[in-house]
C-alpha cells in the first residue's frame, strides 16, 4: 500500500500539471495555432527538453537513484549528502559547457534538428532566436533532476512531482498578461520558459533544505563515486532517452511537412496526460523503491513491487488506450479548436493522437521495465535494447513518412513508426528481463490482466456507440462540445469501473482499504 501512495502523490500532483499543460496548450493554440511561429516555438521548445530528458532527467536519474539509496543504505546520510554534492559539481560544469555550446553553435544546430525550416527563412531565424532563449532551462532542470532524485530517495515525492506545475503557471500568467501587451507570441512563450526553470530550482532547492538535505557546490572532482555514476550516464543517455530519441527523429522528418510539428505536438500533449499520471508516476516511484528494497536484500519484495506496479499501471492505462483510439477527434476538437486552430488542424491531430494511442501502454511499460535494471545498476543491458528501439524508429520513421505523405498524412506516420518502435523496446526489455529471473508475473497479475482487457474493449464499444450520436454536438457552441465530450468521459469512466469490478479485475475489499489508509 505505501507504493500505491507514493503512487497516488506523485500521480496526483502530475495530473494538476497536465490539466493546467492543457489549459496553457489551448491558449498557445488559440494565439498561434499551427503557422510558422508555433511550429519555431515547439522546435526551440523540444531542443532543450530533448537534452532535459537525455541528461537530466533520464540518463543521470537512472544512474544516481541507485547510488544514492546504496550510500543511504550503507552509510546514512552524511555519506549520500557527500556523494550528492560531488555529482552536483560535475553535473553542474558538464550542463554548463552543452549549454553554452548549443547557444553559440545555435544556427546550424538549427539546420540539423529542423533542416525543413531552411527553405523559409523567417522561420528558421525565429527558431534560433527562441531556442537560444530557451536553452539555458536545460541548466536549472539539471540542478532540479538531481535535488528530485535525493527526495524521492528519501521517500519525498511530492516537491519533484509538484514542481511541472510552475512551468504551466508561469506559461498561462504570460499569455493572459504578458501576451497581450507586447504582441509578440513566440518571444513571450521563450522567455516563460526560462522563467520556469528558475522558478522549479528554487522550488526544489527550498524542499531539499526542509529535508536536511542542503547541498552545497563543492568543486568538482571525477570521485570514485562520481566515474561510477559516469559510467553509468554513458549508456543511460540512450536506453533511458530512447524514446526521446524517437520523438526528435520525428521532429527532423515533420519540419519537411508545413504544419506537421504543430499537428504532433498538440497529440502528444494529449497523449501525454496518461504518460504523465501513470508512466512517469510509476518510473518516478519504482527506481528507488527497488533501489532500496534490492540494496537491503529484499529480492522477493522488489519483485512483488514490480508485480503491482504493472498491474496498477495496466489497470489505468488499457482504458486510456482504448478512449483514445476511439474518440480522438471530440478530444481534440473541444481543447484546441477555436481562434487560429480550425478543423482541418483538427483532423490532423486526431490522426496523429490515434497513432500515438496505440503506443501508449509501451511507453508506460518501459517506464516500469527499465527502472529492473537501473535499480541494479545496471544501464548497459537497456542501452543495447533502446537503441534496437531507435534504428526501428528511424526506419519506420522514413518508411511510412514517404508512404502516407503524398496523402498529406505524412505526420500520422511519424506518429506510428514512434509507437510500434516503442512495442520493439518493450518486447526485448521483458524478454531479457525474464532471462535474466529479473521479472516473474505473478498468479494475481496473470489473472487480472485479461479481465482488465475485456473490460477497456466493452468500454471502448461503449464509446463508439455513443461517439457517433453525440457527433453533430461537436459542430455546435462550444458548451454543446464541452457537454458533448463530457458525457462521453463520463459514460466511458462509468462503464470501465463497473465492468472492472464485475469481471474481477479490481477488488472492491483493496480498494477500500486503500482509501481507509489513504484517510
Amino acid at each position: 500500500m505505501a507504493l500505491v501512495r507514493s503512487l497516488a502523490t506523485v500521480g496526483g500532483y502530475t495530473g494538476i500539471s497536465r490539466i493546467l499543460g492543457f489549459l496553457r496548450d489551448i491558449l498557445i493554440a488559440a494565439a498561434v495555432g499551427t503557422g510558422p511561429v508555433a511550429d519555431a516555438f515547439f522546435v526551440a521548445f523540444r531542443l532543450p527538453n530533448l537534452f532535459r530528458r537525455l541528461f537530466a532527467e533520464g540518463a543521470f536519474n537512472a544512474a544516481f537513484v541507485p547510488l544514492f539509496a546504496r550510500r543511504l543504505e550503507e552509510g546514512g546520510q552524511a555519506a549520500a549528502r557527500a556523494f550528492a554534492e560531488h555529482s552536483l559539481a560535475v553535473l553542474l560544469t558538464i550542463v554548463l559547457a552543452i549549454t553554452a555550446l548549443a547557444m553559440a553553435f545555435m544556427p546550424w544546430l538549427m539546420v540539423v534538428l529542423a533542416p525543413g525550416f531552411a527553405a523559409e527563412p523567417e522561420k528558421y531565424d525565429l527558431a534560433v532566436q527562441l531556442s537560444r532563449i530557451t536553452f539555458p532551462y536545460l541548466l536549472f532542470m539539471a540542478l532540479v533532476a538531481l535535488l528530485g532524485g535525493v527526495l524521492n530517495s528519501l521517500y519525498k515525492f511530492a516537491a519533484a512531482a509538484a514542481a511541472p506545475i510552475l512551468l504551466n503557471v508561469v506559461f498561462i500568467g504570460a499569455l493572459l498578461f504578458v501576451l497581450p501587451l507586447t504582441g509578440r507570441p513566440g518571444h513571450v512563450l521563450a522567455w516563460s520558459v526560462a522563467a520556469a526553470g528558475i522558478g522549479q530550482f528554487l522550488l526544489l532547492a527550498v524542499a531539499a533544505h526542509r529535508a536536511g538535505m542542503a547541498l552545497r557546490l563543492a568543486r568538482p572532482r571525477l570521485t570514485p563515486g562520481v566515474k561510477r555514476l559516469l559510467k553509468l550516464m554513458a549508456p543511460g543517455i540512450a536506453s533511458a532517452g530512447a524514446m526521446q530519441i524517437n520523438l526528435m527523429v520525428g521532429t527532423i522528418i515533420a519540419s519537411l511537412q508545413a504544419g506537421a510539428v504543430s499537428y504532433l505536438y498538440y497529440a502528444d500533449r494529449v497523449y501525454q496526460l496518461p504518460l504523465g499520471l501513470i508512466g512517469v508516476a510509476f518510473g518516478v516511484v519504482l527506481l528507488p523503491e527497488l533501489s532500496r528494497k534490492l540494496r537491503a536484500g529484499a529480492e522477493g519484495e522488489a519483485m512483488a513491487s514490480l508485480n503491482r506496479g504493472l498491474e496498477f499501471a495496466l489497470l489505468l492505462t488499457l482504458p486510456a488506450t482504448v478512449a483514445l483510439l476511439v474518440i480522438p477527434w471530440p478530444i481534440v476538437i473541444v481543447l484546441f479548436e477555436r481562434g487560429a486552430f480550425g478543423r482541418a488542424a483538427s483532423d490532423a491531430t486526431a490522426w496523429a493522437l490515434a497513432a500515438y494511442a496505440g503506443g501508449l501502454p509501451a511507453f508506460i511499460l518501459i517506464k516500469l521495465l527499465n527502472p529492473a535494471f537501473f535499480a541494479r545498476e545496471d544501464t548497459m543491458t537497456p542501452l543495447k535494447l533502446a537503441l534496437a528501439g531507435v534504428v526501428a524508429n528511424i526506419v519506420l520513421s522514413l518508411a511510412l513518412y514517404w508512404l502516407l505523405a503524398p496523402r498529406g498524412f505524412g505526420h500520422v506516420g511519424l506518429a506510428l513508426a514512434t509507437a510500434l518502435s516503442a512495442w520493439l523496446n518493450v518486447l526485448l526489455l521483458a524478454w531479457t528481463l525474464r532471462g535474466l529471473g529479473f521479472l516473474r508475473l505473478d498468479g494475481r497479475l496473470m489473472r487480472r490482466l485479461p479481465r482488465i482487457g475485456a473490460a477497456s474493449l466493452a468500454m471502448g464499444a461503449v464509446l463508439w456507440a455513443a461517439q457517433a450520436g453525440l457527433m453533430p454536438w461537436f459542430g455546435g457552441a462550444t458548451a454543446m462540445r464541452v457537454l458533448g465530450l463530457v458525457l462521453l468521459v463520463s459514460a466511458g469512466l462509468i462503464v470501465y469501473a463497473g465492468l472492472a469490478f464485475a469481471l474481477g479485475a479490481l477488488d472492491r475489499a483493496e480498494l477500500a482499504g486503500l482509501l481507509r489508509r489513504k484517510a
